[in-house]
């Protein structure tokens, strides 16, 4: 097949956030089953596209809020509000329908378009729409941007996500309607866009990495425990202030924690061994620097790169429920907690042990090969139902929500399970 394969941020070759990551394995299991892919989207500064393929760079783009001034936030919400979007296709709106259009006619004949997440596709949905399509779920956003708003600072923070998921929401049942099948991360996200569509839809394993890399696990660590994440993030946040709040004072004051990546408001902590690191050189060798990794996720959808991450490499583990999401099987030296207290002394069991001599460490190469054997009959099974149509509702409500008329009036229902109104949830 020659697949076209669409994302906001295009596949990288040197990947480092849970984004990256996630575009990077399948782009990687769609070129393993010997497909030929063409890519569409922007790249990040500082990176290189992932090499070996047909690439159609959109140009450059900084998509994260914390690397960007007051000045590009305050254009990307006007562009939003102008345009009636989301603030995350807003963002793609750097290029005109137009040029994407001749984009696509430039590469035909191809047999059908895989549209990674929700930014660039729901810019130019109905553009996309006019091909047979897959849509990648990295994770149901209306949810998470709901989630955001119930945990916002203050009042225009809360409006602005619960705007952004009032728009959010029409995309994804715009997307998951009209696709031939649905790739997700989690099996519960599997049913986050409706029964209706559930059918359709299948988890796609992860790994980070197609090739493992060799561990290093005859070094001393150097934290008792290491975490490193996108803090900007807002569910990666949640996360984090839980830790720190919940978790940390509860620790032995002789207990090293090493927090690595960008943190601008980094908050005051009163235990003597918390280190705020800021951005590493390699994110991969930080985390072997820890004798234990805290998988602290608190809420959000769609799987944890991070819990791959560190069952790939063997390391011993406590973990929250939501940090498990994706998983099928847990490798032994993984222990799981959602009480605070319950968390922080697994933790210190953990440690104490590895201090004792026993590191915990496990070869991650059986749980990596499995990853990769499903991630691979899955992407083939969902090749499969390219050239069946969706349900005929389905295409008539995605034609519907690609109608930008605004006289016309919108009168379907949520597919989810629960409605939006004036931007918030009721289930």
């Amino acid at each position: 097949m020659h697949l076209v394969f669409v994302s906001s941020l295009v596949p990288v070759e040197n990947p480092s956030s849970g984004f990256d990551i996630a575009n990077r394995a399948v782009l990687d299991g769609l070129r393993a089953l010997g497909h030929r892919v063409s890519v569409i989207g922007y790249l990040q500064p500082g990176q290189n596209p992932a090499p070996g393929g047909d690439t159609h760079v959109l140009g450059e783009l900084e998509v994260t809020n914390a690397k960007v001034g007051a000045s590009t936030k305050l254009r990307w919400l006007a562009t939003a509000l102008l345009n009636r979007t989301s603030l995350s296709s807003a963002k793609m709106l750097q290029v005109t329908r137009d040029h994407i259009e001749t984009l696509l006619r430039s590469l035909q004949p191809f047999d059908g378009i895989v549209l990674n997440s929700v930014q660039l596709p729901g810019a130019f949905a109905s553009v996309f729409q006019k091909y047979p399509t897959i849509y990648i779920a990295h994770n149901v956003e209306a949810d998470s941007a709901l989630e955001n708003a119930a945990t916002a600072s203050g009042r225009l923070e809360r409006l602005l996500f619960k705007r952004e998921a009032h728009y959010l929401e029409q995309v994804e049942r715009q997307l998951t309607q009209a696709a031939s099948a649905i790739w997700t991360f989690a099996e519960a996200d599997r049913f986050g866009f409706g029964y209706t569509v559930s059918d359709r839809a299948a988890v796609l394993p992860l790994v980070t990495r197609w090739d493992l890399p060799q561990s290093s696990v005859e070094k001393l660590p150097q934290y008792d425990l290491t975490l490193i994440g996108t803090w900007s993030w807002q569910a990666n946040r949640i996360g984090l202030d839980w830790f720190l709040s919940k978790v940390v004072p509860l620790l032995p004051a002789d207990m090293s924690i090493g927090i690595a990546g960008q943190l601008a408001d980094a908050p005051v902590v009163s235990h003597p061994g918390t280190h705020f690191l800021g951005r590493v050189p390699d994110a991969r060798a930080f985390v072997e620097t820890g004798a234990i990794v805290p998988l602290i996720s608190r809420g959000g959808t769609g799987v944890q790169l991070k819990t791959i991450e560190t069952f790939e490499f063997g390391m011993p583990s406590v973990a929250t429920s939501a940090s498990l999401r994706g998983i099928d099987k847990l490798p032994g030296n993984c222990a799981i907690a959602d009480d605070p207290a319950d968390f922080a002394r697994l933790l210190t069991e953990k440690v104490a042990q590895v201090r004792a001599g026993n590191r915990q460490r496990l070869s991650g190469s059986a749980f990596h090969q499995a990853q990769k054997t499903k991630l691979l009959a899955t992407l083939e099974d969902g090749l499969s139902r390219f050239g069946k149509a969706a349900a005929v509702p389905g295409r008539a409500i995605a034609e519907e929500l690609a109608d930008p008329s605004p006289t016309k009036k919108k009168t379907v229902g949520a597919p989810y399970g629960f409605a939006v109104h004036e931007g918030g949830k009721s289930r």
